[in-house]
């Protein structure tokens, strides 16, 4: 099972992208948490390019992404892992869970310096919250995230079966936890014990400052909890989605959201201005 996860392992990522996308786009559409800002077929052309073009600058870089490392730390003992005698399955869920830590602490330091909050600012200038936002990241940010994330899997040891785990899952409850999906109070009460909910991470992306520096988690919610940065409901409910400094759909194309980490802070609006704030 596991030879064969490994192997087939670029046809079940995309599959899996594909379904939750689509469920989740489906679902939007039934039950909407909120009434969009900019129409779907003026936001979403760019957005889906920047996830391709996403995809295809990674693909040069790390051809076989952190699945490579994953097979290097076996051939090689190396890792912590490796060096333990686990159950698979026991060795599975400590990999995926250590490696979700690990993007929980990176998003953190997304949001604390400065430089990098430049490129990561890409995610959160969309004014509207939806299963695209998922995966609206800046090429620069998703090759750090890649490097980082090649480091640990060495550090760790995860096998290469983990590591495919753990990225479908990422991805799947990337969409699921930005679809603009209006889930029954209770139901979200008891689901985010469990995983992290759209109605919890639309928090994370209010345009107030407060709200922003909470609801970091990606998959697994209990790293907020545990480590002090949870918060049940925004500042003001619903939440202004976006950034204080960009909140019109003007511009937002595929070539300024790759340019916006470049552009000077001294030639932006005085609002824009504010980002360096938000970040510091």
């Amino acid at each position: 099972m596991s030879r064969w996860i490994v192997t087939h392992e670029a046809l079940l990522r995309a599959s899996a992208f594909i379904v939750v996308f689509a469920v989740v786009a489906i679902a939007e559409t039934l039950v909407e948490a909120r009434p969009l800002r900019v129409p779907r077929q003026k936001r979403w052309p760019h957005n889906l390019g920047l996830t391709v073009l996403n995809t295809v600058v990674l693909h040069l870089i790390f051809p076989l992404g952190a699945m490579s490392a994953a097979l290097w730390s076996a051939a090689h003992g190396i890792g912590f892992l490796q060096l333990v005698a686990l159950p698979p399955v026991v060795e599975a869920v400590l990999a995926i869970a250590m490696l979700d830590l690990t993007i929980y602490a990176q998003h953190v330091l997304l949001h604390s310096v400065p430089l990098l909050f430049r490129f990561h600012q890409v995610h959160h200038a969309d004014i509207d919250f939806d299963v695209t936002l998922g995966a609206r990241f800046h090429p620069v940010e998703m090759v750090l995230s890649m490097v980082i994330k090649v480091t640990v899997v060495v550090v760790i040891g995860a096998s290469a079966t983990a590591v495919v785990l753990f990225e479908i899952i990422l991805a799947a409850t990337s969409l699921f936890n930005h679809g603009n999906l209006r889930l029954p109070r209770p139901i979200d009460r008891v689901l985010r014990w469990l995983v992290v909910t759209p109605a919890m991470h639309a928090v994370h992306h209010s345009a107030e400052r407060s709200d922003r520096n909470s609801n970091f988690g990606f998959s697994i919610p209990w790293w907020d909890r545990l480590f002090g940065t949870y918060r049940e409901r925004p500042v003001v409910n619903p939440p202004l989605i976006g950034m204080p400094g960009h909140q019109s759909d003007d511009g937002q194309t595929l070539r300024w959201m790759l340019v916006l980490p470049f552009r000077s802070m001294d030639r932006r609006r005085p609002a824009d201005r504010q980002i360096r704030q938000e970040a510091a």
